[in-house]
């Protein structure tokens, strides 16, 4: 194993990478209960979910870790799991099944795309800024469900939305959650979420607010709700098969394709793993990436991706791919402790969407605000997604706008095509798909 692994030449140990591992799984155990909240939004079985997140993170971070050997996890991505519920299955009013297929069919073209080569020549068409704008739009879409989840945003008929009633206990209960969550991060815990979310509900049960749970661990829930819906729902109904599923697998292809790539990046370099500036066994690495989403969606559950969460195991020590076999095992066991899924509510699981939309809204501070024809489609596609509860909406205007932008300022020339033709392509979505 060490000799598979390279121990000797990175410089570490089984003590270290299982170190490495567990604070790997710390930081990102959160979405083990924050996405059966989501996805169970979309009518999804929550219990069946839980079982599909262990399952998926635990295959991808396999693949990760004996493959591609990366000291990277993986698990069903936060934004990508809100575009899934808020976007496709409720404002789209698409079947949760039917988007569990455009999961499917977006990880076997972004898997077409990696072991062709073509994923370099799409990720240098697109602007930087229209990369880091995606970002940023997301963490606010996030953050924006995770106040209302946490009911410190309410609807208003005069002003749309509103701020909730504060001494609310349930809410008061979020506002504690977010609050306990920020004091973790701030003062450097690794699993800072994770933590928060343990203490707020320990908190609302507690007072009372929480019922506690009946038992802690249990025999693994059945998948049998979720399992292979991805084929068998869309095969059995081929009428909803409809033309807004190419914008469903392009977002979901979209947004995927540049986390992963970025997320690999930066945590490789913070390993101190990139040479020449380029990342050695990319394409595994990617393949690994679109592998998990496939069949995560096959077992039920959102697009599965590349953590940057990554990092704070790499910071204490990680740097093979056997930390990801340590984070894999540690998500197979997880799967026992269903019970605790009625424990984690939406109110607790509030803070985790708000912390987490403020960490992706860091991109903000990179993008060239002084230049309007970038700053003009960044703008509009960060503040378009929280705003019309679509992150494709937000995506589709930025494409739209930033080669009109650089036509209006006589750059035509350095927008390269493939911008040209998606600004077609989503010139037509607005036309015929958007209601």
């Amino acid at each position: 194993m060490k000799r598979y692994f390279d121990f000797e030449q990175h410089g570490t140990s089984y003590k270290q990478e299982s170190m490495a591992g567990v604070t790997t799984f710390l930081a990102m155990a959160y979405i083990l209960f924050v996405n059966p909240d989501v996805l169970s939004e979309a009518g999804m079985n929550a219990d069946a979910v839980f079982v599909a997140t262990g399952l998926s993170a635990a295959i991808g971070c396999l693949i990760m870790g004996l493959w591609a050997k990366y000291p990277i996890a993986l698990a069903p991505g936060m934004g990508l799991n809100a575009f899934f519920t808020f976007s496709v299955v409720i404002v789209m009013d698409i079947p949760w099944q039917v988007a569990l297929f455009g999961v499917m069919i977006s990880g076997i073209i972004f898997f077409f795309l990696t072991i062709t080569k073509i994923r370099e020549t799409i990720i240098n068409a697109i602007p930087t800024q229209l990369k880091l704008a995606a970002g940023a739009g997301i963490g606010l879409f996030i953050a924006f469900i995770g106040l209302q989840n946490a009911g410190i945003v309410i609807s208003n008929p005069a002003t749309i939305v509103g701020m909730g009633h504060l001494t609310d206990p349930l809410t008061l209960l979020s506002v504690f959650g977010v609050l306990v969550s920020a004091l973790f991060m701030i003062r450097g815990f690794k699993g800072g979420i994770f933590y928060g979310m343990v203490a707020t509900a320990v908190a609302g049960v507690v007072v009372g607010l929480i019922d506690p749970p009946q038992k802690v661990v249990s025999a693994i829930p059945s998948l049998e709700p979720t399992f292979m819906q991805a084929i068998t729902y869309p095969l059995n109904n081929p009428e909803v098969l409809t033309t807004q599923l190419l914008i469903v697998v392009f977002t979901f292809l979209f947004v995927d394709f540049f986390d992963t790539a970025g997320t690999l990046i930066a945590v490789a370099n913070q390993a101190g793993l990139l040479k020449d500036g380029k990342l050695p066994r990319a394409n595994k690495a990617l393949s690994s990436d679109s592998i998990a989403t496939i069949t995560g969606s096959l077992l039920g559950t959102s697009t599965t991706t590349s953590y940057v969460e990554s990092s704070a195991g790499v910071a204490v020590g990680g740097r093979t791919g056997f930390t990801s076999v340590v984070v894999a095992a540690l998500f197979l066991i997880s799967m026992f402790f269903s019970p605790l899924l009625g424990v984690f509510t939406s109110e607790v699981t509030a803070p985790a969407l708000i912390i987490v939309g403020v960490l992706m809204a860091g991109s903000l501070s990179s993008i060239l605000w002084q230049k309007l024809e970038y700053a003009i489609p960044a703008f509009v596609t960060v503040i378009t997604m929280p705003l019309t509860y679509s992150i494709a909406n937000g995506i589709a205007l930025g494409f739209v706008l930033y080669p009109l932008m650089k036509v209006f300022k006589g750059e035509y020339r350095q927008v390269h095509p493939i911008m040209y033709v998606l600004f077609f392509v989503f010139i037509a979505y607005f036309i015929w798909l958007v209601e």
